[in-house]
């Protein structure tokens, strides 16, 4: 059989306000609250609200037989709180039908797992029991920051008593292998699923793009392109299809105009009438792989971002080197300092992404990390970052 893991990021960042040189030592908060609360009733007018009573209406039509996963970030709970709590609320109810399940991750979506592994811990924590206290889960599920993954990482979440990891079916890593089936990592401590990443692209990135040679994509089609993945499995393996992408896809990347609800709609129905389809959650697979796990080694950090699917969306240039550097370096003395005031505003400066608006890589007219960005270059991002950061170590001092 083949089961569809349905699989969901949620997140919005803290964008920091326009911080000028002259303003260090006189700034009472880092983030532009104007800009944060417009994009999150935005998004959640177009996204989250409507995303999730369609989830909501799939899981009462389909019952046990529809099921989806989400990891949302702590300071997307946060700005759920402040500005569209209406949005955390139709997540409770969705957590309350058992069909949904959540994924720990980071609390402040960052990239300490590859910086201080103490920070990691303690974010980890911190979103666990955000997850208990809103939505009644414990998670045994783990989902790096920007699907981020290697060995070493793999070991740490293992030891922390996660069952299952999730992270990026890279081809250069799996070779001759396929994301299709559940693996467990070099040290055969944690079951992995890796992201089908072609199947999760057509919907999350392709969908409306009318220069797409498979454009339009109908669930038809689509359906028809999972079946296919099924004829080369001859031992009655279960297989497991992981699209996974983030929730604003729908009605934000992919506007409600291009049918993307409808499509959404479609799926359970087309996927249920075929016997060796299902859906099953990431928690499941350790109950539904029905042979003996191939470990696979990550020698290397991979993500999911761009092409490279490697680190550099974050960590490529000599100006986001020295931002991570640099933050992670006032995160430990105003530990060290004791300073609790300053940490929640130090670890939200942790967040993945001020380092992908510093990205230089493609930064040109219709690029991915142009369209995310709230600033007219990477170097005016990086001059605003460096200036908040010279504002905390005042603070600090002071």
């Amino acid at each position: 059989m083949l089961n569809i893991v349905f699989y969901f990021q949620v997140h919005q960042p803290y964008r920091l306000k326009h911080i000028n040189v002259l303003d260090i030592g006189k700034i009472d908060r880092y983030d532009n609250e104007e800009l944060n609360k417009e994009i999150m009733i935005k998004v959640a007018n177009k996204c989250y609200l409507p995303s999730n009573r369609l989830m909501l209406k799939l899981i009462k039509r389909y019952a046990d037989k529809f099921k989806i996963a989400y990891s949302i970030s702590g300071v997307a709970v946060e700005q759920f709180k402040q500005y569209a709590p209406q949005v955390l609320d139709s997540f409770k109810e969705l957590a309350a039908t058992g069909q949904v399940e959540f994924l720990a991750e980071t609390y402040y979506h960052s990239l300490a797992s590859l910086i201080d592994t103490d920070e990691f811990l303690d974010q980890i924590q911190m979103h666990q029991d955000l997850v208990y206290k809103e939505f009644g889960q414990r998670p045994i599920v783990f989902r790096n920051t920007e699907l981020i993954y290697s060995d070493k990482i793999s070991d740490i979440i293992a030891e922390e008593g996660y069952k299952v990891m999730l992270s990026e079916g890279v081809d250069r890593i799996l070779k001759w292998r396929s994301p299709l089936y559940s693996y467990k990592n070099y040290s055969k401590t944690i079951s992995l699923l890796l992201k089908y990443y072609s199947l999760s692209d057509d919907i999350a990135f392709r969908f409306s793009n009318t220069a797409w040679q498979d454009y339009p994509l109908t669930v038809d089609k689509f359906i028809n392109w999972i079946n296919k993945l099924t004829l080369s499995e001859k031992l009655n393996r279960n297989q497991f299809l992981n699209l996974f992408m983030d929730y604003e896809t729908f009605g934000e990347h992919q506007w409600e105009e291009t049918g993307i609800f409808q499509f959404v709609e479609a799926m359970p129905e087309a996927v249920l009438k075929h016997e060796h389809l299902g859906f099953a959650n990431p928690s499941q697979i350790t109950g539904l792989t029905n042979y003996q796990q191939e470990s696979i080694a990550f020698p290397e950090t991979v993500s999911w971002a761009d092409q490279e699917r490697d680190l550099s969306a974050w960590m490529e240039n000599d100006m986001q080197k020295n931002a991570h550097e640099t933050i992670y370096s006032l995160l430990k003395l105003i530990k060290k300092k004791k300073r609790d005031d300053l940490l929640p505003t130090a670890r939200m400066l942790t967040t993945s992404d001020h380092f992908y608006y510093i990205c230089t890589k493609y930064f040109q007219d219709g690029d991915v990390h142009k369209y995310f960005s709230p600033y007219d270059s990477p170097e005016q991002a990086y001059i605003y970052y460096l200036n908040a950061l010279a504002d905390l170590e005042e603070k600090l001092n002071n």
